[in-house]
């Protein structure tokens, strides 16, 4: 065991003991009944006008490292990017389209073709129309492989190409049906930018991006802050979130802050007005401080995955193997020490707030040892060696899970190491560079991955993380870590892309995630929460409907406090 290791472990232990040391509050649930419940629509849309002026200071842990958020995957994009730059479409709160910069489409019967109609009265930030040709150019430039925009890319896989009817009329040719186009354009990843940008600064475009959106940054220091400052002439917000004219606030100052504990003491200082990334071991503290508010949202698409295993690469070619080891994770427990009990565990393949979730499906892979047991004597691991752990012919029951090297990654792991000891399992976890985790999954050169969800505003999530066609080649990087290849499975999630019928997804989706609780990929461990906290001062904040994050553009200060 590595000495990083060992302190994750001490690091685990001390976790364990601080949760039993206060009753949490447990996040506001939604109800399981295996159908769709969406947070209530007052939640998502401006309730009544704010005060203009002021300056929010917001803390977050992450730097994204770029603000080309065309170009990278992350949590931290989601909210950043919806103060720089604006989408084609908006969902409303029961993720059916909306209009945004489009005003309406129609779309062929075979699917295949998409006609936007756009507003007319939208400029970049540089002062260049928002147009067809604008639409054309973003979207050309998120399909050129040259980009090297891997997650956008995959979204629009389908897109071919493009063709300007007139100045705003846009249409989009496709290969195939595919009935989540709309979604995946309207989430923060897919914002347009300015084509004057694209076509003139491309290698600004990093720190000194040109949206049509809120803000504009004025300054980007990595590993620092970013500073952004309102446009005056901005009035074309969703029709859905009910704000007309500019943002309220002037200002808005975001400093990258990735210590827990100095996130929470500098907002209860008021260093700052908002933090987006709350420490769940404060959450107690917080919700007890009549001058703050804790916010706790599940995103939408697939929750947090425990382990992802290697479907084609033993032991876990085995589905006994991989069943057995999903019925040795005691999730109540686990969530219970990560989370503080601000997470919801879950045993589902789709986050409880994402349309056609079927909750009863993965119910057969709650915590259960004896079955677990079970089903390693029945694949023949039946042998013990000194240490406790399974054999077989003289083989110890085992595999290595590569995980990146952070402190988080390692705590969950140790925990998952500890339930699988509990059943003879001797999961060896090896931390390495992100590049060489990297370069390693690519070539398949692994037994298993540690823990990761995927974040998205469809239920498709489920192709993109366990289609066939989305595992990693020379030609094509994929997210089916797993290496899942299963006739049955693709067949239900390629007809259900092509499907706008409500009834015919629910049942698609639904004979889906039973095939995945049989298969058993990577089994489900938590709800991938977004948590935050702020100020009471801060008022209008609304969430976003594709990310459940803040949408800031609703935001103002009971109080200025600069």
């Amino acid at each position: 065991m590595s000495l990083s290791i060992r302190f994750t472990l001490a690091a685990l232990a001390a976790l364990a003991l601080a949760a039993c040391g206060g009753t949490p509050t447990p996040p506001k649930p939604l109800a399981e009944t295996g159908a769709f419940t969406p947070y209530p629509a007052s939640d998502y849309q401006q309730q009544q006008p704010g005060r203009a002026g002021g300056t929010l200071r917001i803390s977050t842990a992450i730097d994204t490292g770029t603000l080309d958020f065309q170009t990278i995957a992350g949590t931290t994009p989601k909210w950043l990017g919806r103060l720089i730059f604006d989408n084609l479409v908006y969902l409303d709160d029961k993720g059916e389209p909306t209009p945004w910069l489009a005003r309406s489409w129609t779309i062929s019967p075979d699917g295949k073709t998409y006609v936007f109609k756009l507003r007319q009265d939208v400029t970049f930030s540089d002062g260049t129309p928002f147009d067809a040709s604008a639409v054309l150019d973003n979207l050309k430039r998120i399909r050129d492989p040259a980009t090297k925009t891997a997650m956008t890319t995959a979204y629009i896989a389908p897109y071919v190409d493009g063709k300007v009817i007139d100045a705003y009329t846009f249409q989009a040719n496709l290969s195939e049906p595919y009935a989540p186009f709309l979604n995946v354009l309207a989430q923060s990843w897919l914002g347009m930018m300015s084509p004057t940008a694209l076509r003139d600064h491309p290698k600004d475009l990093g720190e000194r991006p040109v949206g049509s959106g809120p803000f504009v940054v004025e300054s980007y220091e990595r590993q620092q802050g970013i500073r952004f400052a309102k446009r005056a002439d901005y009035h074309w917000a969703p029709d859905f979130v009910r704000h007309d004219g500019p943002a309220y606030l002037d200002r808005i100052e975001v400093d990258f802050v990735p210590e827990a504990m100095a996130r929470y003491t500098s907002l209860v200082s008021g260093q700052f007005d908002l933090t987006m990334d709350a420490p769940p071991q404060n959450a107690v503290a917080i919700r007890a401080d009549p001058t703050l508010v804790l916010g706790n949202r599940i995103n939408l698409g697939n929750p947090t995955r425990a382990i992802t295993f290697n479907t084609t690469t033993a032991p876990f070619d085995d589905v006994r193997i991989r069943r057995a080891f999903a019925l040795g994770i005691d999730r109540e427990a686990i969530t219970r020490i990560l989370g503080f009990g601000e997470y919801r565990p879950t045993t589902s393949f789709l986050s409880a707030s994402t349309r056609h979730v079927d909750s009863a499906a993965g119910r057969d892979l709650a915590y259960d040892p004896a079955r677990a047991n079970a089903l390693l004597d029945e694949a023949g691991w039946t042998g013990r060696d000194p240490q406790g752990y399974r054999t077989r012919q003289g083989v110890r029951l085992g595999a290595d899970v590569l995980v990146q090297e952070t402190a988080s990654s390692g705590a969950l792991m140790v925990a998952l190491q500890s339930d699988a000891k509990k059943i003879g399992f001797d999961l060896r976890i090896r931390q390495l560079p992100a590049t060489l985790l990297v370069k390693r999954r690519n070539a398949n050169d692994y037994q298993a991955v540690g823990a990761g969800y995927w974040h998205t505003n469809t239920p498709d999530g489920l192709y993109i993380v366990y289609h066939g066609k989305q595992i990693t080649s020379a030609r094509y990087t994929g997210q089916n870590t797993s290496q899942l290849q299963d006739p049955e499975l693709d067949d239900l999630l390629g007809r259900a892309r092509a499907s706008t019928n409500p009834a015919e997804l629910q049942d698609l989706y639904a004979k889906a995630q039973r095939r995945l609780a049989e298969l058993v990929p990577a089994p489900p461990l938590h709800e991938n929460h977004t948590l935050l906290a702020y100020r009471r001062s801060v008022e209008g904040l609304v969430y976003d409907t594709s990310h459940n994050v803040p949408f800031l553009t609703t935001a103002w200060l009971r109080k200025d406090p600069a």
